[in-house]
């Protein structure tokens, strides 16, 4: 086996934490100790911009508002629509109310202060009020916003009495307001500059600002970073765009993109009339983002983001072959990935899984071990091709060679026993999962097993790729270990259940 080598990165954390915070706290004593920060993005596990910028710390907002806690107190947002249709956060499984209450608990374990809840875009919304009531029984502070009367055009009803006004006010103590949410379109503006309009009514001159990791302002517009970014919000329809709004201002480019753009002379409007001056030029003013300061190596950047905008590409394919997404958002995917010149050879293991298939006839998923060293495992007898790839990978790096008696028979038997004559599944082979269960109850005997399971955080940001689709709950599992798995848009049967 070839000696291990270590993963180059192009990001430096402690210097991003240090100007990120520098520049909220300026931020906050611009606007009189008093400052409505709107979070975007995730909050935990940002592991797109992991994969983007290798080295970068996917809690990393986390931990700045922990560096910076003792100042900043957390407003959680969720829309009663999102509520009231269940929706659901892929990444996660997780619908948006249950992700409120995850990251609530996950914040708390940090020692964060999480004041108060608001519940937008309520209309009498039965399910938003028995979550409402779900959160007060324990102790919560919820309020509930309404629809702004008069947005978006009709400014002098939006900053009035009967717009943001109608609004209940959020009672806060800190300098530093954080208003974050579990996804996109959850009211965080509307919340933001409702409580601008309650602050300057009491002769609080307060402000907002916006954080968020992508689109990067200060690369270039057609920069990988920025199109990956493009690539991750395809089913949002963003495109990055240069901001002309600043260039007027100042004469430099800087990038945003087309929604902030679009409505920023709307908010220029609304601010304007809530604080009776000019606030911001520009929708890039808005931000606080030093992300591209603390970037140490821009070609592996660039090479990373490539990477990632080619997962994107094949996973709208996988699901646009599951009926999940449109023809044009598969096509949009498809331009990025044109746009970056990048190819599948890009990535070794998507040809290797492919010749493998082609050479046994097997459904095969090929992963690159930390060396450089491909693995594969194919879909035959008991156990699926990623059941297969990860033994086989696991045993590889424990420098077991072939020996294969890391799992016995005698605990392997009885899971497809269970699987076929209890469970009655049409899938008798044994998953991922199973494979990983056996083998911790093996290693509690077998000094192999235990050597084989002890390497098993090694997987973490290891390439794969399956020539089918993956059924979802192996493909978790994959992505909970750390690995990088694209799939061919092939089913490996005529079954419709299984995915």
């Amino acid at each position: 086996m070839k000696k291990k080598e270590i993963k180059k990165t192009c990001f430096d954390n402690e210097l991003y934490l240090k100007l990120q915070s520098e520049n909220i706290n300026k931020r906050i004593k611009k606007f009189n100790n008093k400052l409505y920060l709107e979070l975007g993005g995730k909050i935990f596990d940002d592991l797109h911009a992991a994969r983007v910028l290798p080295g970068f710390d996917p809690n990393i907002k986390i931990k700045l508002l922990q560096k910076m806690k003792d100042k900043v107190e957390i407003v959680l947002c969720i829309s009663a629509n999102d509520i009231e249709k269940n929706r659901i956060r892929a990444d996660l499984g997780l619908n948006y109310a249950d992700e409120v209450l995850r990251l609530v608990d996950n914040m708390r374990e940090l020692n964060l202060y999480i004041s108060s809840f608001v519940i937008t875009l309520f209309k009498g919304q039965s399910s938003a009020q028995k979550f409402a009531q779900r959160l007060e029984q324990r102790g919560e502070k919820v309020y509930f916003h309404h629809y702004t009367k008069g947005y978006p055009n009709d400014v002098e009803t939006i900053v009035s009495d009967e717009g943001y006004g109608a609004n209940p006010y959020i009672e806060t103590t800190r300098p530093l307001v954080v208003v974050t949410a579990p996804g996109p379109s959850s009211g965080k503006l509307a919340t933001c500059l409702s409580q601008l309009y309650h602050e300057y009514k009491r002769g609080v001159k307060a402000g907002y600002a916006k954080y968020e990791t992508f689109p990067v302002w200060n690369l270039p517009l057609k920069h990988p970073v920025n199109i990956a970014y493009e690539a991750a919000t395809a089913d949002l329809n963003d495109v990055n765009q240069i901001d002309p709004f600043h260039f007027n201002a100042y004469g430099t480019l800087a990038i945003n993109y087309n929604r902030d753009i679009a409505v920023f002379p709307i908010l220029q409007n609304i601010l304007h009339k809530i604080t009776g001056k000019e606030v911001y030029k520009s929708p890039t003013d808005m931000g606080v983002n030093m992300l591209k300061d603390a970037i140490t190596d821009d070609k592996l950047a660039q090479l990373s983001a490539k990477k990632e905008i080619l997962r994107r590409y094949y996973r709208a394919e996988c699901d646009y072959k599951k009926g999940q997404i449109t023809f044009d958002n598969l096509e949009r995917n498809k331009s990025l990935v044109s746009e970056v010149g990048v190819k599948d050879d890009i990535f070794k293991v998507i040809g290797v899984a492919r010749q493998t298939a082609k050479d046994y006839g097997y459904p095969t998923v090929a992963l690159e071990l930390p060396d450089g060293q491909v693995v594969t495992g194919k879909s035959k007898k008991i156990i699926t091709a990623s059941g297969a790839v990860i033994l086989n990978a696991l045993r590889t790096l424990a420098g077991l060679g072939d020996d294969f008696d890391i799992i016995t028979d005698d605990i392997l038997l009885p899971i497809v026993s269970y699987r076929t004559n209890i469970l009655k599944s049409h899938c008798t082979l044994l998953t991922v999962d199973d494979i990983l269960v056996a083998l911790s109850i093996c290693s509690a005997k077998n000094e192999k097993a235990k050597k084989a399971l002890a390497c098993l955080p090694e997987l973490h940001g290891c390439e794969a790729h399956a020539t089918y689709i993956l059924p979802s709950s192996e493909e978790t599992t994959l992505k909970k270990l750390g690995i990088n798995i694209t799939c061919d848009p092939v089913f490996t049967s005529n079954n419709l259940f299984e995915y």
